[in-house]
């Protein structure tokens, strides 16, 4: 069955092409666009594609009309990256546009499917949880930090390094959605590596978003492969939704899991028609490496949860 999505920040860099990704998709019949600038121009532009997806455009202070009867919203508002910052660099001014966006989610279509994009995402989705609820909605299993772009450089780094099909690389990626909190279990992935393949696999996946910061040379961060992710996560939630088996991917969600190392964590999940219908563990024969960087990685996604928390507890 055909779904109401609405994309959230689709006149930028990452929203366009996730915009078009949408109007082309099958899964979705109603598209809606909400951005501060430009929306009713992306909109037209969409509209003439010949797929059956109505769109509409949406600006300012219209975000209600947006987001009414929508069953999935994705949301890559916000700030992007520019060279020399970190994703806490965007700390002060994303979180207040996601908690405004968040707020309007509330209002407007509680029962959605909430997908987040917007960077820090260790960061944007417990501000995101905090504010629906406040309102009385809050539903864990449907709120997501897509971190998929994790996965995607990871296959793609791993069949290049193997010269194997990227469509065979099947690799989970835990933790969070920056530098060191990203945890790519290579030991699962049913590939040999040298300890010296594993550490610069590891690194790259982790800071492959600096790569093309910097070949942006200021013109912007990752956004077409950010867009391509984004779709491919928001595809696995319309699947599951749709009542789909089997459907997996990894996101970052608050964990049901006391054993969880943090309140919100990027596991491998299976979607279905009510969201997140299983969280699936650790695998317990991790390597040593990895327990590694679980370690010295939480540290820092602990920091990034304690941060949505003191900005909560100042509005």
């Amino acid at each position: 069955m055909p779904f109401n999505v609405s994309v959230i920040g689709a006149a930028g860099g990452i929203g366009q092409p996730l915009s078009l990704l949408m109007k082309n998709s099958p899964m979705v019949k109603d598209l809606t666009l909400y951005d501060v600038v430009n929306t009713p121009g992306v909109a037209a532009d969409l509209s003439h594609i010949c797929t059956p997806a109505k769109v509409q455009g949406f600006l300012g202070d219209d975000i209600g009309s947006a987001l009414k009867d929508r069953d999935v919203v994705i949301i890559p508002a916000g700030v992007p990256r520019k060279p020399g910052m970190t994703r806490d660099d965007l700390f002060k001014v994303n979180a207040g546009i996601v908690s405004k966006i968040a707020k309007g989610c509330a209002e407007h279509c509680p029962n959605a499917c909430f997908l987040v994009i917007s960077n820090p995402v260790n960061s944007m989705v417990p501000i995101f949880a905090e504010v629906l609820k406040k309102a009385g909605v809050y539903n864990p299993k449907k709120l997501f930090g897509v971190t998929t772009l994790d996965i995607v450089r990871a296959k793609t780094f791993i069949s290049e390094k193997k010269g194997v099909p990227v469509d065979s690389v099947n690799v989970t990626v835990v933790g969070g959605h920056s530098g060191t909190t990203i945890i790519p279990l290579l030991s699962q992935c049913g590939h040999s590596f040298t300890e010296e393949e594993i550490k610069a696999l590891t690194h790259r996946i982790q800071f492959g978003g600096d790569e093309v910061v910097e070949a942006k040379a200021g013109a912007g961060s990752a956004t077409l492969s950010m867009a391509f992710a984004g779709a491919e996560f928001a595809f696995s939630v319309m699947k599951g939704l749709s009542g789909e088996p089997n459907i997996r991917a990894c996101t970052y969600i608050e964990t049901p899991d006391k054993e969880s190392p943090t309140a919100f964590f990027s596991s491998l999940v299976t979607l279905g028609t009510s969201g997140v219908e299983e969280v699936h563990p650790l695998p317990a024969d991790l390597s040593e490496y990895e327990k590694e960087l679980l370690k010295e990685g939480m540290e820092q996604l602990k920091g990034n949860i304690e941060k949505a928390t003191e900005f909560m507890a100042s509005q």
